[in-house]
């Protein structure tokens, strides 16, 4: 996959995004609801982020393993294991784990995904209705904890996977929440889309 890969910065110690999510949406016009219709193009990345989230094609997981893979794991050092983003929606299967999942298989014997060690706690209020950062930061300030799900002794530097860098709010509570986690070490951060602010 072609990517355009764009620093983000945080409360971790070093993050990507692979490509921007949207290249171009024209509005054309409203629907017969009146609800406003509109002809996206997006980077090859966000169409197929697109394609697995809301067409539920899971061929897509594959490449998408393959671009994090490829593009993105030369860029961190000393990974030592993969944790999926919490999801905000439920689903009986999530991209973000399925992705993370196919990646550290790519990284060969002994790299553990570990699922479900960030939580986030359902409901809360929405972001989008918040307009500055700072009350999305104390929106979602307590909404993330994590599981001690690693058995063995030790501190390791984590890579989080998740799909979409936006603000970042929700990731630096995230990163947050995990800084508190004996075992954790050095925080990385590899989102494949990003959307401007």
């Amino acid at each position: 996959m072609n990517v355009n890969i764009k620093p983000i910065f945080g409360n971790w110690d070093l993050g990507y995004a692979m490509d921007k999510h949207m290249i171009k949406s024209t509005y054309l016009g409203d629907n017969e609801y009146g609800r406003p219709q509109f002809h996206n193009e997006r980077t090859e990345v966000g169409e197929a982020l697109y394609q697995l989230k809301y067409q539920h094609d899971w061929n897509q997981v594959e490449p998408l393993a393959q671009c994090l893979f490829e593009k993105a794991l030369p860029l961190f050092k000393g990974i030592q294991l993969i944790i999926p983003m919490a999801a905000s929606n439920p689903r009986a299967r999530q991209p973000v784990t399925a992705i993370a999942e196919v990646l550290a298989s790519k990284m060969g014997f002994g790299m553990n995904c570990f699922d479900g060690l960030i939580l986030k706690k359902a409901g809360g209020p929405s972001l989008k209705n918040l307009s500055t950062r700072a009350e999305k930061l104390e929106a979602v300030a307590n909404m993330f904890s994590y599981q001690d799900l690693i058995s063995y002794e030790g501190t390791y530097n984590a890579l989080i996977i998740d799909d979409l860098y936006h603000t970042g709010v929700s990731m630096e509570a995230a990163v947050a929440a995990l800084r508190g986690y004996s075992k954790i070490d050095i925080i990385y951060v590899a989102a494949l889309t990003w959307k401007p602010e």
